[in-house]
């Protein structure tokens, strides 16, 4: 035996065993692998995460959280074109290979090697299934051994059909939708049997990468990747070019990116709030959940078109960069909430979260504890210079009035007569008479806190202001009317009326009266709608925030604008802009809703009230009421 022959025997040998032992050993691994499967039976079950449905009170549908499935489809059910998108797009060999597509592995290879990097997978749909249905999408080497298994273990168990339909129910196609009904329904509000050409093209293309080309993420990239997948299609055989450009021409983009329901366009930041509160009322579990709310939808929308309005002109000359409203009912149902002037910016909501200076819109609360103790409309505090150590408060217009009435103090928001009556009345006692109206924030122990240098949110003060509108009773702020789950069985509904009365009718009578004043002849002026109304203007410090809480005998609104980083605004007053703003919105609620009067006020025959503001209106003659504020 020669050198060279001896030389290629050896060679042969130890080929023989390597190759030997690489089959052992890749036995082995593949056991090993195999014994650490997960639980097939288990994972072919629909499983899925409860929903929760939030309504608004006219049971129109604001969002659906959590994830979406639509109605299992079969491919007899389905429009010829879409699972034909799907094959040419995402393999078009399905129906010749047998789990693994040897081929598409090899151009897939060649491709990432000349590129560098990786541009191709070689994944067929049943490994697809494989991993979508039973494993992690974790790119480790014992998940890519074990995706191999269960394609090949699938192939063996279902028909190329079924596994197609079990894909076509099962995978993830953005916005929260699984399957492809769910999808249809979500993008183009139609069944998946109803889907014409342009439409299974597009939701084929969601299958590279769901985010990406998410229609509602961004239309131009989605309308680039479905004119792709007709290419696709075009290229396997399945559509002629001329097919492929009317499908083309007939694109619907904009109807996919604006969605169908279940988006939660409308009162994005009550959707975020009520979501908070769910599971006080509910124990967490597995079943779907439909949550009734308060919410008017359509006050809603206007409350939401008037701010964006009001910000983008006046706002935008007057340094304005955001603003809250929150409209209640006497009995705390909240009507509207607008957390900010884009939830898709930002999610912090300014009508629940954010606390700020609320200014002279804390007055009602520091006259209500002097009313409790005896002070009436017609009592006379000076307006004069005071200095309370080192302070020295002023009126917003540096004028003083000297002797006036409590009434006219209130209308005019004088700050000098707020801050001896609450040096009279005791800090103690304006602390308790906030605590039970609802205000529970920190507050100063000092004569600041007539002046409301404290912070507060905006629909705590709202809701404190809904004590006088319903006469004394308390107002628990609250958006949720009921709770059912999947099957219509009640789990919650909202009942009573809350902790009832807190404060005596006549006292509120008393505010009401006053409170009235300033919408018709003080600060408040720009709010008035022309109906029975009360309320006041609030300006912090510098110009940083400016508020109007008012009401009716029908409903409490509140209003807040401002900057988020505390900025100053140019000159912007509670009489100002916010009035206007709250006068907008509220006019809009009351089309159609009768005049009724205040509370124990009874039009202009509301006893000492009357008389008041008969005071107040001569004295206008005499003396124009100082700037908004």
């Amino acid at each position: 035996m020669g050198p060279w022959r001896a030389r290629w025997l050896g060679l042969a040998k130890w080929s023989a065993t390597v190759s030997v032992w690489i089959g052992i050993i890749s036995i082995l691994v593949i056991g090993w692998y195999a014994t650490d499967l997960p639980d097939v039976n288990a994972a072919l079950e629909p499983t899925r995460k409860p929903t929760i449905s939030i309504l608004a009170a006219n049971g129109a549908e604001l969002a659906q959280i959590g994830d979406l499935y639509g109605m299992p489809v079969t491919l007899k059910d389905l429009p010829p074109a879409l699972p034909r998108a799907v094959l040419a797009t995402e393999d078009r060999r399905f129906y010749s290979h047998f789990g693994l597509d040897l081929i598409g592995l090899a151009r897939a290879m060649w491709v990432n090697v000349r590129a560098g990097r990786v541009r191709q997978g070689g994944s067929t749909l049943t490994q697809q299934v494989a991993k979508n249905l039973f494993l992690t999408p974790d790119r480790t080497i014992k998940r890519k051994v074990q995706e191999v298994l269960l394609a090949l273990w699938l192939e063996r168990t279902f028909s190329k059909d079924q596994i197609l339909t079990i894909y076509l129910n099962r995978v993830y196609l953005g916005a929260g939708t699984f399957g492809i009904d769910a999808a249809a329904r979500k993008y183009f509000a139609r069944s998946a049997r109803d889907l014409n050409l342009w439409q299974s093209a597009m939701l084929a293309g969601l299958l590279k990468a769901p985010s990406r080309y998410n229609p509602q993420a961004d239309p131009k990239a989605a309308d680039k990747r479905t004119r792709q997948v007709l290419a696709n299609m075009v290229a396997a055989g399945y559509l002629t070019r001329d097919q492929a450009s009317k499908a083309k021409s007939g694109s619907d983009v904009r109807s996919a990116a604006r969605g169908h329901g279940r988006l939660g366009r409308v009162a994005p930041h009550f959707v975020d709030w009520v979501l908070e509160r769910v599971g006080d009322y509910v124990g967490a579990g597995d079943h779907d959940l439909v949550v009734k709310t308060t919410l008017d939808a359509g006050l809603q929308q206007v409350a939401e078109r008037q701010l964006r309005h009001h910000l983008d002109t006046t706002g935008v000359k007057t340094g304005v960069g955001d603003g809250a409203i929150i409209i209640l009912t006497p009995t705390g149902e909240v009507r509207a909430m607008v957390g900010g002037r884009n939830h898709g910016r930002s999610q912090y909501n300014r009508a629940t979260q954010a606390r700020r200076q609320p200014g002279s819109a804390f007055k009602p609360i520091v006259y209500l504890a002097a009313v409790e103790q005896g002070l009436t409309p017609d009592s006379i505090v000076n307006d004069a210079p005071i200095h309370v150590g080192a302070w020295a408060p002023k009126n917003f217009d540096g004028k003083f009035r000297g002797p006036v009435t409590v009434s006219d103090a209130v209308a005019r928001s004088l700050n000098t007569p707020a801050v001896r009556i609450a040096r009279d009345t005791g800090v103690n006692r304006i602390v308790q008479a906030a605590r039970r109206l609802g205000l529970d924030d920190e507050m100063p122990r000092d004569l600041g806190i007539a002046l409301g240098t404290h912070e507060t949110s905006l629909i705590a003060l709202t809701s404190a202001y809904g004590v006088f509108a319903s006469g004394g009773n308390a107002v628990l702020p609250h958006g949720i009317a009921e709770i059912r789950d999947g099957s219509g069985r009640t789990l919650y509904r909202r009942t009573g009326g809350g902790p009832g009365r807190i404060v005596d009718f006549d006292i509120a009578a008393t505010m009401n009266n006053m409170l009235a004043g300033v919408v018709e002849h003080g600060t408040g002026r720009r709010a008035n709608l022309g109906r029975p109304a009360a309320g006041k203007t609030g300006t912090s410090q510098n110009y940083r925030d400016a508020w109007f809480i008012g009401y009716t005998a029908d409903l409490v609104g509140g209003v807040w604008l401002g900057n988020d980083n505390g900025r100053s605004m140019k000159r912007v007053t509670g009489g100002g802009l916010p009035a206007i703003l709250w006068q907008d919105v509220m006019r809009s609620a009351h089309q159609g809703l009768p005049l009724r009067p205040l509370a124990g006020v009874n039009g202009e025959m509301g006893g000492s009230g009357f008389l008041t503001r008969l005071v107040s209106v001569l004295k206008d003659t005499t003396d124009q009421s100082g700037p908004d504020h």
